[in-house]
């Protein structure tokens, strides 16, 4: 039986033979797919613009019918755009801005524009060093485009160099020790907010707020004024001092005028009760002599009355009377019965007349 010999090189063969129409297949099936999918992402990348959420679109055409910058200001989405130059979308922040002034760098905000102090001379002919920060928005981007430019030129040819020019038609109005007041430096800060905002409202930008965060002077002016405002603080100290002490005088004045109010009052109480105990006192012995002379009146009147009637006639048979019950409780009495002094108790007339009862009557 005869056999035929196959090398090596002719086995590869027919395995790279085999496998060929597979690769193929997927080649057309990954070309099918790609390609459509790179010609939309061509026409989207090409004839359409995103307009972010915190951005302005301004067109500008530059070939073709109405070149030029149009007025419409697009909003957030995709537009249509006509490519190779034809047109062009124009983009402008509508967020608020920062600028920040400043001769400290490390503490300045990140991702925002920074620029050097704000080098402003005094009205009494010292320098400060100003550090500012400004807050500012673009209100219409069709100006800004038409009167600025495009990109952030509205940065570098209108904020940054009216900035400081403002800053110092402002506050150099200011002596160097009123940038220590807080007040006036608000105020100052408010008016060169305006002198920026007469600046800049035409050309579509508006400023919304400037804070002076820090002030440098030089370091002997520095050192002048903070010796004086330490000798101010120390006036004000003593001020506050020699206030404080008239102060307590008069609390204490008031207090001790208050004491002796309250003991006077008390006095007063005390005598008003001991006058009115008095009173009452007089009154009752007032009352309990009146009493006692009603009482007093009334036996002088009883006894009266009662001699009265012992005079009238009939009296001497009462007495009689009476002193029978006197002589009923004696038992035996020895009496003179003979003499002058002689008494006869047996005889009740000469009884009568010994007691001078019997008035008409002579006694023996």
């Amino acid at each position: 039986m005869r056999q035929e010999y196959e090398g090596p090189h002719n086995s590869g063969w027919a395995r790279s033979s085999a496998k060929l129409p597979g690769k193929l297949e997927s080649f057309h099936v990954f070309f099918r797919l790609f390609l459509p999918a790179a010609v939309l992402f061509l026409i989207f990348s090409n004839f359409f613009v995103y307009v972010k959420p915190n951005e302005f679109g301004i067109k500008q055409v530059n070939i073709g019918f109405k070149t030029g910058i149009h007025p419409a200001v697009y909003e957030t989405g995709l537009h249509f755009l006509v490519p190779m130059g034809i047109e062009v979308m124009h983009r402008f922040p509508r967020d608020i801005q920062v600028l920040e002034l400043t001769s400290f760098p490390e503490s300045a905000s990140r991702g925002v524009r920074r620029e050097r102090a704000a080098h402003i001379q005094t009205s009494d002919g010292f320098f400060v060093d100003v550090d500012v920060t400004m807050l500012y928005r673009i209100e219409d981007p069709y100006k800004v485009i038409t009167t600025i430019g495009p990109g952030r030129l509205f940065e570098d040819n209108a904020i940054i160099p009216k900035a400081e020019p403002k800053l110092k038609e402002a506050l150099g109005e200011m002596t160097t020790e009123e940038f220590y007041n807080s007040p006036l430096r608000e105020k100052k800060a408010r008016y060169a907010m305006e002198l920026l905002n007469e600046e800049l409202n035409p050309k579509g930008i508006g400023v919304g707020h400037i804070l002076i965060r820090y002030f440098v002077y030089s370091a002997e002016i520095q050192r002048n004024i903070e010796e004086k405002k330490l000798k101010d603080q120390l006036v004000f100290t003593n001020q506050s001092k020699a206030k404080a002490a008239m102060e307590e005088a008069l609390l204490k004045k008031a207090r001790q005028e208050g004491e002796a109010n309250v003991k006077v009052t008390l006095e007063e109480g005390k005598a008003y009760v001991m006058k009115k105990n008095a009173e009452k006192d007089l009154y009752v012995r007032s009352k309990i002599a009146e009493a006692d002379l009603l009482v007093n009146l009334a036996d002088a009147r009883k006894t009266e009355l009662i001699n009265l009637a012992y005079q009238k006639s009939g009296a001497d048979k009462m007495v009689g009377l009476k002193m029978a019950e006197v002589y009923k409780g004696i038992d035996v009495i020895m009496l003179p019965s003979g003499g002058q002094y002689g008494m006869n108790p047996l005889d009740l007339e000469g009884t009568l007349r010994l007691f001078g009862v019997e008035q008409g009557k002579e006694q023996p």
